[in-house]
């Protein structure tokens, strides 16, 4: 199973943090009362010795500093950990977490089961809940983990959520003092080609999509971010989307604007500024882009997507997909 870290001492009881679910699971931040039972399930060789950072045996009151130090890193943004609960009966199985690199662009996935519920699939439901949620909520470009040579089944699972290796090495485990084991190193790249949207346009054929850059009083450009649950999840857009067929752009970008924010426009007040034109695998992507400065209500996310007001000089900092990247230089110019 792939390293889950060493974290500093805790400084205070754990804070709030996200709670995801999954069909059988439900992924909360820990707290001291799960220190027994994460002690019973940890404390246990074929667990220990698969974690570098993890000794044998392994001390209660380590159980319980780690879990409080988990707090101080969610806290400081250094990392998210996770209890995996089970839904029916509320019995912690095991913990599944991420360490960030500066600025979250990075991460390292860790996490381990207890003995007893292995082989019933939890930790690739978990893993993937994790993932799904974290390239969501977070500006990461891609997550790393690092798994012992001889754990096949970390292997798989990993290889499931579309991981890839890319080398081998040695690495100190505690539970083997003075023995360095060898150690596969694997990555996942954040999705940025639109596999949902290209599903919408005929194979090989051209997709049609209206995009506005609403501009605010300071100058500052609209962007949504993509919600979980969607393609391309995590990366910041113009708002818009698909023209339905024979719909002008400008009607299908007000139709967009007031089910996607709220807001109610006039075809009239879109200028017409740039197009663009990005070909993906299957399909090629035609976006014609109008700056809109007059709306009726103010930008609500209808659709659970994150919104963000940005300077036209700050546009370079937000992920976007690759038809959206080549507008923020004109923007900004024009701006």
């Amino acid at each position: 199973m792939p390293d889950l870290f060493d974290s500093p001492m805790p400084e205070t009881a754990p804070p709030p943090g996200p709670v995801l679910r999954t069909t059988r699971l439900v992924l909360r931040p820990l707290h001291a009362g799960d220190a027994e039972h994460f002690h019973r399930l940890i404390n246990d060789w074929e667990i220990c010795r698969r974690l570098p950072d993890a000794p044998f045996p392994y001390p209660a009151q380590l159980a319980a500093d780690w879990i409080e130090a988990a707090a101080a890193d969610r806290e400081a943004h250094r990392a998210e950990q996770f209890a995996l609960v089970e839904a029916e009966s509320g019995a912690l199985v095991g913990v599944a977490g991420l360490r960030f690199g500066k600025g979250q662009k990075t991460a390292e996935l860790g996490y381990w089961l207890g003995r007893a519920h292995w082989g019933q699939g939890y930790t690739l439901e978990a893993a993937r809940r994790l993932l799904d949620w974290a390239f969501a909520a977070l500006p990461l470009s891609h997550v790393t983990a690092t798994v012992a040579a001889d754990n096949e089944a970390s292997m798989a699972v990993l290889r499931h959520m579309g991981f890839t290796q890319i080398s081998k090495g040695v690495k100190s485990f505690m539970c083997r003092p003075g023995q360095k084991l060898p150690v596969k190193h694997f990555t996942r790249e954040r999705e940025l080609l639109a596999a949902g949207v290209a599903a919408e346009a005929p194979k090989g054929g051209v997709l049609l999509v209206a995009a506005a850059a609403l501009i605010d009083s300071q100058g500052r450009i609209l962007l949504a971010r993509r919600p979980e649950g969607k393609k391309m999840a995590g990366l910041w857009e113009f708002p818009g989307g698909k023209l339905e067929p024979g719909e002008p752009p400008e009607a299908a970008l007000a139709r967009e604007l007031r089910e996607e924010l709220g807001l109610e426009t006039n075809p009239k007040d879109f200028a017409p500024f740039v197009f663009a034109s990005h070909a993906y695998d299957s399909f090629h992507l035609l976006m014609p882009v109008f700056l809109c400065r007059r709306w009726k209500g103010e930008p609500q996310a209808k659709e659970g997507q994150a919104l963000a007001w940005v300077a036209p000089d700050r546009l370079v900092e937000y992920p976007m997909p690759p038809a959206d990247r080549p507008l923020i230089p004109m923007l900004r110019d024009f701006l």
